[in-house]
Formats: structure tokens, sequence, C-alpha cells
């Protein structure tokens, strides 16, 4: 079912708003949600063939064409609507948090505290350039939060910017432990 891929949900939603190729829809991924969730070429193409199949997208025509090629588009159909409101009212949700900075600290402890704090300074500046982006949609947003899909972006928006902000202040206690221990 579909609602047990995730991914197809992520396509649903965006083609809940616009018709999409599989090209756009990897595209938006980026540009919009990739701070919490991500998706590849790999699973796109294959979750809009077997939505196809189920009936929950379809091909448009659309008579832009790329490079010659025509540019196939995707629309969610009534029944790709009824199964994303199915899923948005299903309360249920797996939140699972998958940090490789965390995995090799959590195995820190057998080299030397200098290679977690580099570790720890790398992440820092990942999340430092993403709640610069995260800052600027959260401002962009909250002039137009008169939108209903503006205000849902906007609380996303806001979400990852308090839960940035979190992270940098842990950067700064994590260093600081390790750079006590490194004086050792």
């Amino acid at each position: 079912m579909a609602k047990d891929r995730k991914i197809d949900m992520v396509i649903l939603g965006l083609l809940a708003h616009e018709n999409l190729s599989g090209y756009d829809i990897k595209k938006r991924i980026d540009q919009s949600i990739s701070f919490f969730w991500k998706g590849s070429f790999g699973s796109i193409y294959p979750s809009l063939s077997a939505m196809t199949r189920e009936g929950l997208v379809e091909k448009v025509e659309d008579s832009e064409r790329n490079g010659g090629r025509e540019k196939i588009n995707y629309a969610i159909t009534s029944q790709g609507k009824e199964a994303l409101r199915s899923w948005l009212e299903d309360s249920r949700a797996v939140n699972d948090m998958k940090y490789e900075t965390l995995l090799k600290l959590f195995f820190g402890g057998v080299a030397e505290p200098q290679i977690s704090i580099n570790n720890i300074n790398a992440f820092e500046n990942e999340v430092r350039e993403s709640l610069h982006i995260l800052k600027f949609y959260q401002d962009n947003l909250s002039k137009v939060l008169n939108n209903p899909d503006h205000m849902y972006y906007y609380l996303t928006a806001s979400f990852g910017v308090e839960t940035y902000e979190a992270y940098l202040r842990w950067c700064t206690k994590a260093r600081k432990m390790l750079e006590k221990e490194n004086k050792k």
C-alpha cells in the first residue's frame, strides 16, 4: 500500500500542489524539504511507476520538450488525494533520527578526542549553513501566513530553526567537554 512507502506520500503531497515531472519532484524535495526528508531519483521513479499502476497518479501531457524529448509530468488523482488525506489523518508517525556524526561520536572513545572535535566542527558548519537557509525561509514565509499552505511551510521551517539552534548549543557544549578531555 502506498502509505507504507513514505516517498509516495512526499510525491503525492507535492503533486497535490502542481503537476510535476520526476526531475521536478527531486528538485522540490532538494529545495524545500531536504532539511528533514531526502529523496533520490532511485526512489522517486519506481514510486511514480507503482503509483501510476495503483491509480494514485497519472501521466499528463506537457507540450514542453526537454532536449527533444517529451517531458512526462504526473498529476495526483482523486484516489491519490484520498490516500494522502488518509495518511495525514493517521497520527502515528515514525520519526527516525539518523546522524552519522552521532554514530561516530558514540564510538569516539577508540580514537583521540580531537577526531571527535573535528567531526563536531564539520557537523556544526553544516548546521550553520542549513540554519541560514531555514531562517531565510522562515522570514519570507512569516510575511505570507494568510495563505494556509504557507502557514504549514512556516511551521515546518520554524521547527527546523529551533532544532538547528539546539544543535548548535549542543555542539558548543560537546566541544568544550572534549577539549577538556583532550588537555588531560
